[in-house]
């Protein structure tokens, strides 16, 4: 990602900056790797839903994953064609399995059974069917971090494999649901490959299960949770999604007419974005030095949430040597830490600093904590 200093150090901070090239180069490596396959990608719109970036997304052809109805409605909005759609989540109220009955989505990713007899009853009110896939908890260790694993049994998510037949011959039974196939996500920011390889297993262990008993899924859903170079973004800008789809390549075994879904979101937009802010002051107290930005948890509260790791590069400074600093922002609270003992180049007051691979869940989940106003977002199309 290029970052233009000369026009970025006269706009007020702390805000977002979004390379476009990176993301449309990402897009394009995608639609590359699956063509010629029954792959379909949904983006993950609790990654990012910047409306700029969601229409590069809306323009490369593919669907939306959705985790909410104002997702639902925002991935409307963008121009994401309802029968792209799927919806997944534990907690769907009855308005927003309404707005996705409405609309026509092509699918919700059931994860119990009052949701999958909710889901038939409201559909049955408004005299439609609805297109469901049923949510499994296969029980792989991701080998993520805990907040963000979901495919195990200890997590909320998913119907375990020994209850499965009877949901699945449950929702054979309702007459408003349209079972489409069975859904799964292992967790998120998953670097290695060999969750992907048990999943494949798993997924075949049960289309086979099915098949002897005369159901036949129309598509399965694979999730995402291919993970960032966080440590490299520069020499790693774009994932391996070659790698990725190739273990689903070879590893699947799919029945005739089989479609394949994945829900890939931090992968797609992780890399283009950075949070620029400015260093209000340099502290030094007995025992280090703090670099005091102008952003802090309120802008990205990954660090602080999960203790996770972005590269952080001081934009502004000339000095060759290099000094240690702790990383931390203004807000209120002792988390409020970007990073602990990392060297930069000289720092001091005014410097403009670039935190890297924030394009996911960076943007979205900022708050006005502290009564913060909520950055704002440039482009590479307009600096």
């Amino acid at each position: 990602m290029k970052l233009p200093i000369e026009k970025l150090k006269d706009l007020h901070t702390p805000f977002y900056c979004y390379d476009l090239t990176l993301l449309r180069d990402t897009l394009k490596v995608i639609n590359d790797e699956i063509e010629g396959y029954p792959f379909k990608v949904h983006y993950a719109l609790k990654a990012n839903a910047n409306p700029v970036i969601l229409s590069e997304i809306v323009k490369s052809g593919m669907g939306a994953d959705l985790v909410s109805g104002n997702e639902v409605l925002t991935a409307l909005d963008a121009g994401f064609s309802p029968g792209k759609m799927a919806y997944a989540g534990v907690g769907k109220t009855d308005w927003e399995i309404e707005a996705g009955i409405d609309h026509g989505i092509y699918c919700f990713n059931v994860e119990s059974v009052p949701e999958l007899e909710v889901i038939n009853e409201i559909a049955a009110r408004r005299g439609k069917t609805a297109g469901i896939a049923i949510r499994v908890n296969p029980n792989i260790d991701a080998h993520t971090h805990l907040y963000i694993t979901t495919g195990t049994t200890d997590n909320k998510f998913g119907i375990d494999i020994p209850v499965l037949d009877n949901v699945v011959e449950k929702a054979k039974t309702l007459p408003h649901i349209h079972l489409r196939g069975l859904h799964f996500h292992i967790g998120s920011q998953i670097t290695l490959l060999e969750p992907f390889r048990m999943l494949c297993e798993k997924a075949n262990e049960l289309l086979d299960h099915y098949e002897a008993r005369g159901v036949h899924f129309e598509m399965i859903d694979l999730g995402g949770g291919l993970g960032v170079d966080y440590v490299n973004p520069e020499e790693n800008p774009i994932a391996p999604f070659r790698d990725f789809f190739n273990v689903f390549k070879q590893g699947l075994k799919l029945r005739e007419g089989q479609t394949v879904h994945f829900e890939l979101g931090r992968s797609i937009v992780a890399q283009c974005g950075a949070l620029i802010a400015r260093v209000v002051y340099v502290k030094e107290n007995s025992v280090k030095k703090f670099v005091i930005l102008d952003a802090g948890m309120t802008e990205l509260i990954r660090p602080a949430l999960y203790n996770a790791h972005h590269k952080i590069v001081n934009l502004s400074s000339q000095e060759k040597e290099k000094e240690t600093y702790d990383v931390v922002g203004p807000i209120c609270e002792s988390s409020d830490v970007f990073a602990k003992r990392i060297d930069l180049n000289g720092t001091h007051r005014g410097d403009l600093i670039a935190i890297r691979s924030a394009g996911a869940y960076g943007e979205i989940m900022a708050s006005q904590y502290n009564c913060r106003q909520l950055p704002k977002a440039y482009t590479s199309d307009e600096l």
